[in-house]
């Protein structure tokens, strides 16, 4: 057999305590970071997958268009003026609404001189209704419906005084909303 050539490897002195292969890092870390990063990978491609799922199917939008802004219309308020005359009508077929209405404002400090009451020529009107002239009277009535316990606000110069066009003044007309009893029914004859 011949004798190995020598080499500049077999000279290296025999202290350093080195014989034979390489260290490598410890082999059993590898697996477990494989592992990981596998779970991390599925992770990251099953969100993927449930996002473009849900964004074909139009459960979710990317850039959704902006929606018109409802701007809410404010509601008067009404002031409460005791300077204005107010008219108390009873319409329904239950006496003693207008006077119990009426001394209802007095407790609220309305001057019992500006208030004046009676029946209304009909019995079956519906609701109670607070009537103003102009519309400078708008929120004074507004305020007394209020007042009153809520009642409909309605502009009208059916009850407006042609002799004096300058008076302020309230017309509230109680309907059957505010009767304890309905009003009698018309009897037809039978045929």
């Amino acid at each position: 057999m011949p004798q190995p050539v020598r080499d500049r490897f077999d000279d290296v002195p025999r202290t350093s305590g080195r014989v034979g292969a390489h260290r490598a890092e410890a082999p059993g870390m590898n697996g477990w970071i494989v592992l990981l990063w596998s779970f991390v990978a599925a992770l990251v491609l099953i969100v993927a997958g449930i996002f473009v799922a849900l964004l074909m199917m139009g459960r979710i939008t990317l850039f959704p268009a902006a929606e018109d802004a409802v701007v809410p219309t404010p509601e008067p308020t009404g002031v409460v003026d005791t300077t204005y005359s107010v008219l108390i009508l009873n319409a329904t077929p239950e006496e003693g609404l207008d006077v119990q209405l009426r001394e209802s404002l007095i407790n609220a400090q309305w001057p019992d001189d500006l208030i004046n009451y009676g029946a209304a020529g009909q019995q079956d009107f519906p609701d109670t209704t607070v009537y103003y002239v102009s519309e400078a009277d708008e929120l004074a009535a507004i305020g007394l419906a209020g007042l009153i316990g809520g009642a409909q606000v309605e502009q009208s110069d059916f009850y407006a005084d042609p002799n004096n066009p300058d008076q302020r003044q309230l017309v509230v007309v109680i309907g059957l909303d505010r009767s304890t009893t309905a009003p009698d029914a018309e009897e037809t004859p039978a045929e």
